[in-house]
């Protein structure tokens, strides 16, 4: 069994030992990120359990998203100050404990309450986690390592819904958050054994960046919510977005002056990270649009039953797990300019592909079509993913990691939203409103079609050498 001492960031222990960490900071982010999607079958259960209309526990689901956005930004001053693994550990016991209080709550608010903790174990170990990862593993190996913890974000959202439903109609709703029990004791145990993590500097905590950060990341996820609801109360998901804005362009100008700033911003002078965050932000957007609308197609559009639709998203789910061995080859061979390009023109196409679908398309062709869009999307959010990190110095990595967690929290968010705007102008454009049909689902992924075409124009301004350290692509082209 590893020591902590054998876990050093230049260590080449990564094949045996860094590997095994990057595994467990997976299962804590399957489990974190299922528990986000999870509970969206069980709404009707847990209502009439609760004694409310269905339509109340939104509130539930909100308020853990609210806990998420406002917490994130303080992970990494936490992390600096009592160490990652430490932290880390704790997350899990504070999402594992506010689990159990989620399964016996008896009413609304309780239920409520007990998101909310779950929201600060999750905002603290995400980001928490993915620092760990990085410091723990050599930049030849970083691939692997984020190819392992990338894909709990690309399986939840598909399985949660299903999942869901199951064990809320075998057992009872109460079982969907009494099994992350035994699944956080086992890495609370594992977290304490392999991971070493000393307390780093003592910088002071900076309120106004956190204050600041935490209403504008809140506003902005509430607002993003609000447009994933029909109707939409445009007034209301309005003035969130602006105060939102407001907020964050204030805690941004803040930090770039302030002595002690909660997040250290000079990782946007990075090129690597400034174009994974810009465009890498636009794909998440279109990707995340996908677990929203193509349920709803199937379903609504096709006449599909809750098992088929679900049969079709485990397909997509497939095609995610089904390229993670070829990634690191891919990479090497093309570099990321290359792969995130070429690999980026065919998650669009697999956009447009969807839209070509209709309820006569042979089941086989979905089957297809759903399978090579995961493997597509999987790869592009590997590269990424990893290409995020590729130039940051261990000095930027706390930083690092928190920005790019908030980016991934509001593109999660903007691309339900994103998905749920581009159905309703499709019903206004053709005058299906409140029953949208197939010609409307296509409109609809013609528009994110568009936006993952847009996503690739950060792609093209990188070297052919980008990341080449880590990929171990050799480009012929000219310095």
């Amino acid at each position: 069994m590893p020591t902590p001492s054998s876990l050093h960031p230049a260590a080449e222990s990564f094949p045996s030992h860094g590997r095994w960490i990057a595994f467990l900071v997976a299962a804590a982010f399957f489990m974190e990120n299922l528990d986000a999607t999870v509970i969206t079958t069980a709404v009707p259960a847990m209502a009439q359990s609760f004694g409310v209309a269905p339509v109340a526990l939104s509130t539930g689901i909100s308020a853990y998203l609210l806990a998420l956005a406002v917490f994130i930004p303080v992970s990494g001053w936490v992390a600096d100050r009592l160490g990652p693994r430490q932290v880390f550990a704790t997350a899990i016991l504070i999402f594992t404990l506010a689990s159990v209080a989620c399964g016996l709550s008896q009413s609304l608010p309780m239920f409520v309450a007990a998101r909310i903790a779950q929201g600060v174990g999750g905002a603290l170990m995400v980001p928490v986690g993915r620092l760990i990862v990085l410091r723990s593993t050599p930049k030849s190996e970083l691939v692997k390592a984020i190819a392992t913890i990338t894909w709990p974000g690309l399986a939840a959202p598909v399985l949660g819904p299903p999942l869901g439903g199951w064990i809320a109609s075998t057992w009872s709703w109460h079982w969907i958050f009494f099994l992350n029990v035994p699944l956080g004791a086992a890495a609370i145990f594992f977290a304490l054994r392999w991971i070493d993590g000393a307390p780093g500097g003592r910088r002071p905590f900076d309120w106004p960046g956190f204050v600041a950060s935490g209403v504008g990341l809140a506003a902005l996820m509430y607002g993003l919510d609000l447009m994933s609801h029909s109707p939409i109360d445009w007034a209301m998901a309005g003035a969130l977005a602006v105060i939102g804005s407001c907020a964050l362009g204030y805690a941004l100008w803040h930090m770039r002056r302030a002595a002690h700033p909660l997040v250290n911003l000079s990782v946007f002078g990075v090129r690597t990270f400034r174009t994974s965050v810009a465009g890498g932000s636009l794909f998440r957007i279109a990707i995340g649009s996908a677990p929203f609308l193509l349920p709803l197609m199937f379903q609504l559009a096709f006449g599909f039953s809750m098992v088929a639709s679900g049969f079709l998203m485990l397909a997509l789910f497939a095609g995610n797990l089904g390229i993670k061995p070829a990634t690191s080859f891919v990479l090497r061979r093309f570099g990321f300019r290359g792969t995130l390009l070429g690999n980026g023109v065919l998650v669009a196409l697999g956009f447009a592909a969807c839209a070509a679908l209709s309820p006569d398309t042979p089941l086989w062709v979905m089957i297809v079509v759903m399978v090579a869009s995961g493997v597509c999307r999987s790869m592009q959010f590997t590269g990424f993913n990893t290409l995020v990190f590729c130039d940051i110095t261990p000095t930027q990595t706390s930083g690092a990691t928190t920005l790019f967690s908030m980016c991934q929290q509001l593109s999660a968010g903007i691309g339900i939203a994103f998905g749920a705007i581009a159905l309703r102008l499709a019903e206004q454009f053709t005058g299906h409103a409140g029953t949208p049909g197939v010609a409307d689902f296509r409109i609809a992924f013609g528009l994110v079609t568009v936006l993952a075409l847009v996503a690739l124009f950060d792609a093209f301004a990188l070297p052919h050498d980008a990341g080449a350290r880590v990929s171990g692509h050799r480009s012929s082209a000219p310095a």
